[in-house]
């Protein structure tokens, strides 16, 4: 039970910043948003590094690094997403394909969940077809927009397996590896492209928030980790759209289709069935 409510927490803190970053990005360039996020997340890892010890140890780092990269290839697609698209469609797109992986990685080492989690599993998964389906005019945006989701997703889904794979008792040791190197990767690409890293005009305060939100979510999906498997905590974290999808209809005003809506309704009953098993 400790990891249910670990991963509902996390996926309420994952959305939320989202929804941060989104903003961020209408405002400033993808890059910087990433950049600038990572190294507020890097601040807040290092202060709570002292509250949450664990061993530090060659396996928790490298790990850490390689979950890094793939973060933040999933972040840079993630947050290209939300800028063109509509919030209320990227978000849970990216959220179930994320989950795909673990899920798959999970049952493919061991996890065996409760026939009842099982069926919660494939509803979540399912969900993404009945949410990713836009009919309004701006179709062809759309499109690219899921398309990019979805590639977010499998970014995503990689960064929860690597950072599993981390040597047990390693603490929060794993996700300082993970922003070292994302923080290289992102800065190395905006040198490359030579893309300026300057936030845009308002639009710092929101990019701090973001990051700070991100790493406290990925500090609890490394709690409920450790206490659950992985391929169910994976699920639950994916949920996180929903409190993208309250702030966004609250906020920017996005209306959801009755189709989408089945869609949200199909990711709920997922939490439920993978709580009650």
């Amino acid at each position: 039970m400790t990891a249910v409510i670990l991963a509902t927490a996390c996926a309420v803190v994952y959305g939320t910043a989202d929804f941060f970053g989104g903003l961020a990005t209408r405002r400033s360039r993808v890059l910087s948003v990433v950049s600038l996020s990572q190294l507020a997340g890097l601040g807040l890892i290092l202060a709570l590094l002292p509250l949450l010890p664990g061993h530090l140890s060659e396996g928790a780092l490298l790990w850490g690094l390689g979950a890094g990269f793939a973060g933040a290839a999933g972040l840079v697609l993630f947050y290209r997403a939300l800028a063109a698209g509509v919030m209320s469609v990227v978000a849970p797109t990216t959220a179930v394909t994320s989950a795909t992986l673990p899920v798959v990685f999970g049952l493919a080492t061991g996890d065996r969940p409760e026939p009842v989690a099982l069926v919660g599993v494939a509803l979540a998964l399912g969900s993404v077809l009945l949410v990713s389906q836009d009919r309004s005019a701006a179709k062809r945006g759309s499109a690219a927009s899921v398309l990019a989701a979805l590639a977010a997703g499998a970014g995503f889904g990689g960064f929860f397996i690597l950072l599993a794979m981390a040597p047990d008792g390693s603490g929060l040791w794993p996700l300082v590896g993970a922003r070292m190197s994302s923080i290289t990767m992102v800065v190395l690409l905006a040198v490359v492209t030579r893309r300026s890293l300057r936030p845009g005009p308002g639009s710092l305060h929101i990019i701090v928030a973001a990051g700070v939100l991100d790493m406290a979510a990925n500090v609890l999906y490394l709690l409920a980790q450790q206490r659950g498997l992985l391929s169910l905590v994976a699920v639950l974290v994916s949920l996180y759209p929903a409190s993208t999808l309250l702030l966004a209809r609250q906020v920017l005003g996005e209306r959801l289709q009755g189709i989408q809506v089945a869609g949200v309704a199909c990711a709920l009953g997922a939490v439920a069935l993978i709580a009650v098993a």
